[in-house]
């Protein structure tokens, strides 16, 4: 087949193509749903990972049931006691000072620390002593290990708890606590309480007398001397002014330097020269130069209308006009620039001005204090602060003192527990099925994160700029027929016939079923007819099919797809040119004693080596023949090329199919004979980087890739298949 048409427009009306390929395909699994394709994804995903889901889920929880059922029972018992009175006023002894907003009741215990001193050694080591009359076996760490002591929630109730295997000893350590900590309640807390009072208010009698004096000074000073401030204050006025001045005078010549700049910047010779500076634009001229110099020197040997010189004029003009948009779009922003940059100078001169005026007004106003006021000042600041800190004291020492004045009360006796509470068979149970689940979950993400591979036609189509020219779902039967082939090719050597190897496609005839679904088939005539889509003036009269690795179903689609083609009403020849792990004559039940490889390296004749499928005669297939120590070079060699012109004068439709892409050249030597290669990727299992390097490839051949075919897509398929 000559290559002179092909290479000439190797991606003729690419966009038509992908748009034709899209329009025709009217798949309904490559629809997005918006959220619900969200949800189908996660769907698609729990279930190709359920094995590994199930598995973390059953590891996670026989451990949680082991760990469950293996820990020792535990049983808890509590009490309660009342630490504060209930009744409103004491409540409301604490007064909020120089606020005239109701007080509000407020806790004169301090909690933290009172659950602290309840544990603490000194008072926990008399308990334990009287408990180890009972039980010698109960020390102070053992018992403070157990022992938790919290306030329920704002109440005024601690909550005493303890844990032990043994129910009735758990409620005999707690009556003794319970009682050990009623007896404190009673004879403990007023002592130190009534010792800090007595302090306060010694001190408080000089502290009014201190107060009060330095108060009648102050009013005696400013009756003499009037309100004001301390020296400090005017000195600060008057260096600020002085700042406030330099600092308008180096705006102001600021301001000068940037209206002289704006202004030359308005002007042609500093346009020219702020454009010195513009890297991107003194680029762009050099290029254009060069280009220049190129049609000077093209003119010299070439015509006009020449293309190459047509060319660089084009290049000429598409600099020109990005030099003259880099031109405008940098002098816009230097020009803006500068507007800003002297409209903040004025602004910030105005407002120094402003500030000066202000400075000067107060500077005039402010008489010359004294010292003797400042020192004034702080002395009866300090002694003010030292009154209201001990009257606070003593206000909180009163509260205390009064409601220490009431014993605790035990509102809620010790009890013998009945039912253990740990393990909580059930509450564990519950929560490692929920965490075993999540786990599960969560690692399934994780290996959806790591894998590389497409799972679905959607995203698939989103990855690649090819057209996605049709999905095959995954046939059971045809990995079934494919598995037992190799089965008998390996242990016997031959294959079955009773293996189902053909498509049926009629609705008439012997044969009114497929041996395929129904599902598999359409989506091979959808295949189909978008490939004769591709090409609006001319129809696609023969095509290289290949994949990115082995195992992507390369061959299968190849054999399959001429069955449609020849369905039809095509004269289809599928030539099997995998010359090193063909593929074709197993699938067609075919000998390969004489094949493509007999035909490039010796004179027989073509008609010699071309066969009939056995279950349908309108299909031609040439297999690969023997093995070649080198199939590039047969598939490089000129006789290879005439094959293929050959080919195409005689059939309908030929069908190569090829090895990789990714690592060989056979695919690439083929291709630019053809109308172009057809890339075959594997669901869930195509590596995404192999398709991508694979793809990257033909590019750089400038090979006309017509597209890509989904393979095995185990989604639900539905919609009009089901019709």
């Amino acid at each position: 087949m000559d290559n002179s048409s092909q290479s000439s427009k190797p991606y003729q009306n690419q966009n038509l193509l992908s748009q034709q390929a899209s329009n025709s395909q009217s798949l309904p699994w490559l629809e997005e749903q918006g959220d619900d394709w969200s949800l189908r994804n996660f769907l698609s995903l729990l279930r190709r990972r359920s094995l590994v889901i199930a598995g973390v889920a059953t590891v996670v929880m026989s451990s949680v049931v082991y760990l469950t059922f293996k820990q020792e029972k535990l049983y808890e018992s509590r009490f309660r006691l009342l630490v504060e009175p209930l009744d409103v006023d004491s409540r409301q002894l604490v007064l909020n000072s120089g606020q005239n907003s109701k007080p509000e009741p407020q806790s004169g215990l301090d909690y933290d620390s009172q659950i602290q001193v309840l544990r603490s050694p000194e008072l926990m080591t008399k308990i334990v002593r009287r408990l180890q009359s009972f039980y010698p076996d109960i020390t102070y760490s053992s018992l403070i290990q157990s022992l938790a002591i919290t306030r329920l929630r704002e109440t005024k109730i601690l909550e005493v708890q303890y844990l032990d295997e043994d129910p009735e000893r758990a409620k005999v350590v707690l009556d003794e606590i319970a009682n050990a900590y009623l007896k404190y309640s009673l004879e403990q807390r007023q002592t130190s309480l009534r010792q800090g009072l007595n302090f306060v208010e010694e001190q408080l009698r000089s502290m009014h007398k201190r107060v009060d004096q330095l108060q009648r000074e102050q009013q005696i000073f400013q009756q003499r001397y009037g309100f004001v401030d301390p020296t400090t204050q005017a000195q600060q006025i008057t260096t600020q002014s002085t700042i406030l001045s330099e600092q308008r005078q180096a705006i102001n010549q600021q301001l000068a330097t940037a209206r002289a700049n704006l202004t030359s910047l308005k002007q042609q010779d500093g346009e020219q020269a702020a454009l010195i500076d513009a890297p991107l634009y003194q680029q762009l001229l050099g290029q254009l130069r060069q280009v220049e110099i190129q049609i000077a020197g093209e003119l010299t040997r070439l015509q006009e209308d020449n293309p190459t010189i047509q060319a660089l004029k084009e290049k000429r003009k598409s600099l020109l006009s990005l030099l003259q948009q880099e031109a405008r779009r940098y002098m816009g922003t230097k020009l803006a620039q500068a507007t800003t940059q002297v409209q903040a100078l004025e602004v910030q001169s105005q407002e120094l001005a402003k500030a000066e005026q202000k400075l000067e007004q107060k500077r005039k106003q402010l008489p010359i204090l004294t010292r003797q006021y400042t020192e004034l000042q702080r002395k009866l600041q300090v002694a003010t602060d030292s009154l209201n800190r001990f009257l606070n004291t003593r206000e909180t020492l009163q509260v205390q003192v009064a409601q220490s004045e009431l014993p605790w009360q035990l509102i809620q006796p010790p009890v013998k527990p009945k039912i253990p509470v740990s393990p909580n068979i059930q509450r564990n149970l519950m929560t490692g099925f929920l965490v075993s689940l999540v786990l599960g979950v969560g690692v399934a993400l994780l290996l959806e994160k790591l894998d590389n591979t497409y799972h679905s036609a959607n995203s698939l189509k989103k990855k690649i700029k090819e057209p996605l020219l049709g999905v095959l779902p995954f046939e059971n039967q045809l990995q079934i027929s494919q598995f037992y082939t190799s089965i008998q090719k390996v242990f016997i050597g031959t294959v079955p016939d009773s293996l189902p190897k053909n498509i049926s496609v009629s609705s008439v005839g012997d044969r009114t079923s497929s041996n395929y679904g129904s599902k598999f088939v359409e989506a091979l005539r959808v295949l189909y007819t978008n490939i004769q889509l591709l090409s609006s003036d001319r129809p696609i009269r023969s095509i290289v099919i290949s994949s990115p690795m082995s195992g992507d179903g390369k061959s299968t689609v190849a054999f399959h797809l001429a069955q449609i083609a020849c369905a039809m009403g095509q004269r289809v020849l599928l030539v099997d040119a995998d010359l090193r792990q063909p593929m074709v004559h197993d699938l067609s039940n075919l000998k390969n004693n004489w094949g493509l490889s007999n035909l490039i390296s010796t004179n027989v004749p073509v008609t010699e080596a071309i066969q009939q499928a056995p279950f349908m005669k309108q299909l031609s297939v040439l297999t690969a023949g023997p093995i070649p120590p080198d199939p590039t070079k047969l598939l490089s060699s000129e006789k290879m090329k005439r094959m293929i012109e050959e080919f195409h004068n005689n059939y309908d439709l030929v069908i190569y199919d090829t090895p990789p892409v990714v690592g060989l050249a056979d695919a690439s030597l083929l291709a630019p004979h053809t109308d172009g290669i057809l890339m075959v990727v594997r669901m869930d299992k195509t590596n995404s980087s192999v398709l991508k390097q694979a793809l990257d490839s033909l590019r750089m051949a400038r090979i006309n890739v017509l597209g890509v075919v989904g393979n095995a897509q185990r989604s639900n398929f539905g919609g009009n298949y089901d019709y």
